[in-house]
Order: C-alpha cells, then structure tokens, then sequence
C-alpha cells in the first residue's frame, strides 16, 4: 500500500515537472502563451516568428540547464546525506565546491596576477569549466585517499571540512591580492547562473549528469545498507571501503560538473533529499532517488522562475533565491530534529 503511494506521488511530482518546465520557457520578459511552447516543442512554428527564436535560443538551454543542475545537486545530496546518516550533509561538505571554487579563482584571479592571461582567457566558458573540474578532482582525489584510511563516516567529514577550509582559505588569499576587475569576474561567478550554458556545454553537462544518476540508481542496495549502518552493511558483505569510495566519486562527478559549469548553488542539495524523505517517508532508494530527481527539478525551476520574474529590472542570482528559499529550510530541520 505504501510503495503504490509513493509511486503515485513520483508521478504527480513528474507531472508538477513537465508543468514547471513549459512555465519556466512561457514566462520572462516575453510572455509566451504555454499552447505556443508546446507547439514549438513538438515541432509546430508559434504564431510569431521571434517567439520560436527565444524559445530553442534562449530559453529552453536554461531551462534544460535548470533541469540538470536540480537533478545533479538534488542526487548528490541524497548520497551524501545516506553516507554520513545525517540529514543537513549536502553535496559540498567533502570540499568539491570549494575545489571548483579554487580552480575558477587560479583561472580568473590567479592568471592576472602572473601574467599569462594572455594564453588563458577567463572569460572563455570552456576554460571557466575545465579549471574548476581541475579543482574538483584534485579535492576529491585528497578525499578518496583519505576514505581508504578513515575508518568511520564522522572522521571523514571532518577530513573532508578541512580540505574545503583550506582550499577556501587559498581562494582568499587570491582574492586578497587580485585586482578589481578581476574580482568582480569572479564574485560573479560565485552569484551562480543557468543562463550562460552554450549547447556544447550542455552536451558535456547532460552526459555527466546521466552517468552519475545511472551510478547512483546501481548504488541503491549499498546505499539502503548504508543508510542503516555500516556494521549491518558489513554483516550483508557489503564491501564498505567499496561502497563509499564509489559514492564519493558519483557525487563529485554530479556535483563537481554543475558547480563548474553554473558556480555553486546552495541548498538545493541540502533540502531536498530531506524533503523527498518527509514526502515519501520510506527508506528504499529505488524509490527515493526518483523521487529526489524530480523534485530537485522542480526546485530548481521554480527558483530560476523567480529569479527571472518580468516585473525584475534585472535576473537576480540564483544563489540568492535557492539561499533565501533553503536557508530557512535548513533551519526548520535543525529545530525540527532537537525538538525529536
């Protein structure tokens, strides 16, 4: 009886969705009438020729994009959450935003200050993405080895909120003696955006997304055992180390390739999972990564909808609306489980 309702709330959240994402294309500072989107998604032409322009130029890559990134963090998160068995751990707490955070600063603060911006151009997408993936995987690496010699989740979060103070701690001292143009690039990249995504990136970013959900959807059973405790884990011969390393990697992967290609975006990672547990309340992965998908989808475009509402002189940052949208969230959860 329980799993027939939670299936059925999978689909209502799918279909709240597809509702989300014909509303995110319809509305902006042209409003779009939704029987035109659909239209021109099943290939018809709109009844004005600049509205099928703003739609496939505009408007559906951000909306692809918001998709993409809701799912990644939202999946993340869930993982992350499992593995420390705790329910306000997010998709950064290893230190793989403040690596990507690194990598972008040595791009965009670091080239000026040496000189050599003239070979590696901080405004190029391509170089923003590839310097802040660098800096995912060097963290990650440090972590991964760091996970084969920790013997217990809790030791490996500190170890992974170390890595994150120090990489932030290397970002600081970048900033510090960086010039203001330079600066504000990168206080701006830090604001977060789902609008500056070009197709070839957003080729790269679905086929990482895809990987890790088809990953993480391969790690239920580990994360159903996981999620218990890692001595029953052992008991089923579950291979731990195994396990975690594997979860580790899937999480930096979605993470790691949404922070570079849109900057960090809070909260989203962190109120999620637990919301999809409270909507669901069941255990079994199989159904809660759906679930969380979907949901985080959702999430996300209802907070770039905002951020871009016609009536704005100007987009806000998305990191601005997942913040003020979560942070309360967050709270809510912390107060929550005090008063349990």
């Amino acid at each position: 009886m329980e799993d027939q309702k939670n299936r059925k709330t999978i689909w209502i959240l799918g279909a709240l969705g597809v509702f989300a994402f014909l509303l995110h294309i319809a509305i902006g500072s042209v409003y779009i009438p939704i029987a035109e989107v659909v239209t021109a998604l099943f290939g018809g032409i709109p009844s004005k020729e600049t509205w099928s322009t703003i739609i496939w130029s505009f408007r559906i890559p951000r909306a692809t994009t918001a998709v993409l990134i809701g799912a990644s963090l939202s999946l993340s998160g869930l993982m992350m959450q499992t593995l420390f068995r705790n329910p306000i751990a997010g998709p950064f707490v290893l230190g793989i935003s403040a690596g990507a955070s690194l990598g972008a600063a040595i791009l965009i603060l670091g080239t000026g200050m040496l000189g050599i911006n003239l070979y590696l151009n901080p405004l190029n997408h391509w170089n923003l993405a590839i310097f802040s993936i660098l800096g995912s995987i060097l963290v990650l690496l440090m972590v991964l080895a760091a996970s084969l010699r920790v013997r217990d989740v809790a030791t490996l979060l500190i170890v992974g909120l170390m890595f994150g103070s120090a990489t932030s701690a290397l970002v600081t001292i970048l900033q510090y003696n960086s010039e203001q143009e330079a600066l504000k690039r990168f206080v701006l990249w830090n604001f977060g955006s789902l609008g500056g995504v070009t197709q070839s990136e957003l080729l790269v970013l679905f086929s990482a997304v895809a990987i890790g959900t088809l990953w993480t959807f391969g790690l239920a059973k580990s994360l159903n055992a996981l999620l218990i405790g890692e001595d029953y884990a052992k008991s089923l011969g579950l291979n731990v180390k195994r396990a975690r390393f594997q979860i580790i990697s899937a999480t930096a992967l979605l993470a790691g390739t949404a922070t570079a290609f849109c900057g960090p975006i809070a909260f989203v990672g962190i109120a999620v999972p637990h919301l999809t547990r409270m909507l669901l309340r069941t255990r079994q992965h199989v159904q809660l990564i759906p679930a969380t998908i979907l949901f985080g989808i959702l999430v996300m475009l209802l907070c770039d909808l905002i951020a871009q509402l016609p009536f704005l002189e100007q987009n806000l940052p998305i990191n601005a609306v997942t913040s003020l949208l979560g942070a309360p969230m967050v709270i809510w959860i912390i107060l929550k489980r005090r008063r349990v």
